[in-house]
């Protein structure tokens, strides 16, 4: 329970990070994935992307991501590499559900967060380190690129920025914890970037007013695609087909609307009311007030 807004943002901001028994959790499958893809494919290496690598994930809700960074000829089509991916790992995880999400194959280890994506990736020869560039399925058929070290960067120096140290990573986790609990089809990904591009415009923080701003800044946006920050990945889309944008787009009016009226309450003295559509927003999980 908190009794000032600030005080209820610290909470919801730590409890939504993800603990280190989630990681731990997570890891325990890493190796064992790593020897199988290795005894049929030539890998250059297998890292960690995605949110938890990001400092982004949400406790009970992200999962890990792997770039599989391969040595050998990249098919005309990404759904041949995908099959191959899931037929291998089949054959390791007999048990396990696995299913191909563009651009992974999802292992669905068990309940909450024991679920890792593994992404085929094939590099781009002429860079390297953080500039390293890499084509992964895109999302119909086709290949797309992707640049997670230089995104993870990116998000980390904004991060790290003095006047608003953290504000960009427990923006992303506080937005992604919105999709989760309203289902909202929009890509982790695409929020992460977004929240990161918003704090780079920030030169303080106070949550009731961030909160209502950004989800205003996603509405005026109507979820178009984004140009990659880093320069290096060209555009990158918010959702997987129309039908989801749209289903999309109605939610995040509705939150955008919550959030409006809890800043409004909160400018007007009214912290109580303010708790209420904060909790309204996240769908309950928001810390009381008292």
């Amino acid at each position: 329970m908190a009794r000032t807004a600030a005080e209820g943002f610290s909470q919801f901001i730590s409890r939504l990070t993800s603990t280190a028994a989630e990681r731990a959790a997570t890891a325990s499958h890493r190796a064992a994935i790593k020897a199988k893809l290795e005894g049929k494919y030539k890998l250059y290496r297998m890292f960690e992307s995605g949110s938890f690598a990001h400092g982004t994930g949400v406790h009970g809700y992200s999962d890990v991501d792997y770039f599989i960074s391969l040595n050998q000829s990249r098919p005309s089509f990404s759904s041949s590499i995908l099959s191959s991916f899931r037929e291998t790992l089949l054959e390791r995880f007999p048990s396990t559900y696995i299913h191909t999400s563009r651009p992974a194959v999802v292992l669905e280890f068990g309940a909450g967060y024991e679920r890792v994506e593994v992404i085929p990736a094939y590099p781009n020869e002429s860079a390297n380190g953080s500039d390293m560039r890499f084509r992964i399925p895109g999302v119909n058929d086709e290949w797309m690129w992707s640049t997670p070290e230089a995104h993870s960067s990116y998000v980390s120096e904004i991060n790290n920025r003095a006047k608003i140290k953290g504000g960009a990573k427990s923006l992303a986790r506080m937005v992604k914890a919105w999709k989760y609990e309203r289902s909202v089809p929009i890509s982790s990904f695409y929020l992460e970037m977004r929240a990161a591009a918003y704090m780079s415009t920030q030169d303080s923080i106070s949550w009731p007013y961030d909160i209502s701003l950004f989800f205003n800044s996603l509405v005026s946006h109507q979820l178009a695609g984004m140009n990659d920050p880093t320069g290096g990945a060209g555009r990158f889309d918010a959702c997987s087909s129309d039908a989801n944008r749209r289903d999309a787009l109605s939610k995040l009016q509705t939150a955008a609307s919550r959030a409006a009226r809890a800043l409004e309450a909160y400018k007007t003295g009214r912290i109580d009311v303010a708790f209420d559509e904060w909790d309204l927003l996240w769908n309950g999980k928001f810390p009381a007030y008292y």
